[in-house]
């Protein structure tokens, strides 16, 4: 029989600021995706190729949002949980997931995840570390709940992308390690969302003080641009795509990298 998620009820719960900001207002994380096929289909080929043929008992998708992702990881764990902090989005997946009533769906967040230590297999956490300006503690949190040699999928916000590198040689300055805010200045407020970008050396030190591992990299979006969208095929730009995220790694080129990850303490 296969293995179920354990929650705990017990664990104490974190102080930090809870991570519902996409329960105010109407914003709807499923509608954000409009026009943005090309990203979506991107992230699902770097998912595809960092997991390949890999099976897992459990994977949970924290701050998966709506469940964008949870279909596809139903190819590679027998049991899949949605970890999503906000309400909103969770009211939104009931609809999305509705024709796969397995994957399960719990509110909770990064830094708080309510599973027993050493029991889960498969973490993916896409999009959400820009929202995190210093991830130390979500990271102690997923390698806690991460079994020994489990793996984590991990996509970060990459502020050393092609362009950011350019503008820093030009200016004769060295890249930031530290995350950088990207809000417009009004919006630089304790009460507005963080949104940050990292530089993935120093995500990769985090990860490894936390004990977890990276094993490969893949640069991906590599051809995000209104404009490339605009004249080139979707299926041509994501041929292109499939063969620049291995060639383009070591390079952190394009402005998303995802980092497979596995925990060795």
């Amino acid at each position: 029989m296969p293995r179920k998620q354990k929650t705990s009820s017990t664990k104490p719960r974190s102080k930090k600021k809870k991570a519902d900001q996409y329960d105010s207002g109407n914003y709807n994380y499923l509608k954000y995706w409009d026009g943005r096929d090309y990203e979506h289909a991107a992230e699902q080929q770097a998912i595809k190729r960092l997991l390949r043929g890999r099976e897992f008992d459990t994977a949970v998708d924290i701050g998966g949002g709506y469940g964008r992702l949870c279909i596809l990881l139903q190819r590679y764990a027998r049991n899949v949980t949605l970890a999503e902090p906000s309400q909103t989005q969770l009211d939104i997946a009931k609809k999305y997931l509705k024709k796969y009533p397995d994957i399960s769906q719990k509110k909770m967040q990064a830094d708080d995840l309510q599973f027993e230590t050493n029991t889960v297999d498969l973490i993916t956490m896409i999009r959400v570390m820009h929202h995190l300006p210093d991830p130390s503690k979500e990271f102690s949190e997923i390698a806690r709940a991460l079994r020994k040699d489990g793996y984590l999928v991990l996509e970060v916000a990459n502020y050393a992308h092609a362009r950011n590198r350019f503008k820093y040689l030009l200016k004769r300055k060295p890249l930031p390690l530290k995350p950088v805010d990207i809000r417009s200045k009004e919006n630089q407020r304790d009460d507005e969302v963080a949104f940050v970008n990292h530089n993935p050396k120093t995500v990769i030190k985090q990860l490894a003080h936390a004990g977890l591992k990276v094993e490969k990299t893949l640069s991906v979006s590599n051809l995000r641009s209104p404009r490339l969208k605009a004249i080139l095929p979707r299926w041509f730009m994501l041929k292109i795509e499939y063969i620049l995220q291995p060639l383009l790694a070591k390079m952190y080129f394009g402005p998303s990298t995802f980092f497979l990850v596995r925990r060795v303490k």
